[in-house]
């Protein structure tokens, strides 16, 4: 299902204006953040490429099969990259002496979470390629959370792991894990707060993808989202590795997200890192995300994998979609609050802006969706 963004944009009350004034914030919003631009910088090598591989056998009474998963992430691997083996295929993105974050996604938990058998075989992946597992560290903003997603019970021998605060709280405006030297400044802040607070304007990002690691390989999920629509590649990026994200959303009706999230991916530390995108797919949530309600999880067995965010988000938000529909329900453009998705406007045009700002591609007729079964 393709998306009309025609239709899309006039549910939005301000039609057109309202995606240009979006655009216009992200584009105004301001980066202090430096990191070393490469080839391997989004939108990548291999811009407008989705790899998307099924494997009916996936899943057997809703647990991840490890076999498969691995036939799956070696097999899109080699048609992402060109590569005639698997351990080539991960040389293209990564050589010994890099030092290598993985950012997962436990939002979700217990039901649609980054999977352990998905981590696993990107450490073999990295492996291959000649990284050490002590130059492996495996990240997700909150500590609490990450343990609570049994993260650290998953980590092979000499992984590291890593985070930037302890616990979700509302204002997000503590230092303690986060660099002062990059950050994304936008004339947005929380109720009650003065945008001449430079805390309070301010995304910091955190210590982990400035100071920790080299490389980031960023694993999100498949999933819907009340405010940004989806939360996938630019989301699990965006909200994963700055503070201060609450302003981006912080009411049903005060929801900028469609600006937000592609202001902080565009900052070079996060943008120029960031070299490759597992999207795992297996499961995945149509609504009332980013929880993941058992009534709305859905068993897609697909993994995705790109270095373009953009394109990779438009493919998801395509699924997604398809999914609702199938249900009788209406896609995210076309849907009103309920009381499980309460955001007045779900903003996933975050994706559209997100290639407007050079992070990938965005016109569906370039994108190169490659579709693989096991």
């Amino acid at each position: 299902m393709r998306i009309n963004r025609r239709e899309y944009l006039k549910t939005l009350g301000g039609g057109v204006a309202a995606a240009v004034s979006a655009k216009s914030l992200a584009m105004a919003a301001r980066s202090e953040s430096k990191a070393e631009a490469s080839k391997l910088q989004m939108p990548g090598p291999y811009p407008g490429r989705v790899v998307a591989v099924e494997d009916p056998a996936v899943l057997v009474s809703g647990q991840y099969q490890a076999g498969a998963v691995q036939q799956m992430i070696r097999r899109g691997m080699m048609e992402l990259t060109g590569a005639d083996s698997w351990a080539d295929a991960w040389k293209v993105f990564f050589e010994p002496g890099d030092v290598v974050g993985i950012k997962l996604n436990p939002v979700g938990q217990p039901r649609v979470i980054s999977d352990a058998t998905v981590l696993h075989e990107i450490i073999a992946g990295l492996g291959a390629a000649g990284v050490k597992h002590k130059d492996i560290v495996v990240y997700d903003r909150y500590r609490r959370m990450f343990l609570g997603a049994g993260y650290d019970k998953w980590l092979p021998k000499g992984v590291r792991s890593s985070y930037a605060a302890e616990n979700v709280d509302s204002v997000q405006q503590g230092m303690d894990g986060y660099d002062p030297d990059h950050y994304m400044d936008m004339a947005l802040t929380l109720p009650g707060y003065s945008v001449d607070d430079v805390r309070a304007r301010r995304s910091y990002a955190a210590r982990f993808i400035t100071r920790e690691v080299n490389k980031l390989i960023n694993v999100p999920v498949l999933k819907d989202h009340q405010s940004a629509g989806v939360t996938l590649c630019l989301k699990n990026l965006s909200h994963g590795l700055v503070n201060n994200v609450n302003r981006s959303h912080s009411s049903n009706t005060l929801n900028v997200c469609n600006a937000f999230i592609p202001a902080v991916v565009a900052m070079p530390v996060i943008r120029n890192k960031t070299v490759l995108h597992i999207l795992d797919g297996v499961k995945g949530v149509y609504e009332g995300g980013p929880s993941a309600r058992p009534q709305f999880v859905w068993e897609n067995r697909t993994i995705y994998f790109s270095t373009d965010p953009v394109a990779l988000d438009h493919v998801g938000w395509e699924v997604i979609d398809a999914k609702r529909v199938s249900v009788g329900m209406k896609t995210l453009f076309e849907a009103t609050p309920d009381k499980f998705s309460t955001f007045v406007h779900m903003q996933p045009e975050h994706v559209e802006i997100a290639g407007a700002l050079g992070l990938g591609v965005w016109d569906r007729a370039k994108i190169d969706l490659r579709q693989l079964k096991v």
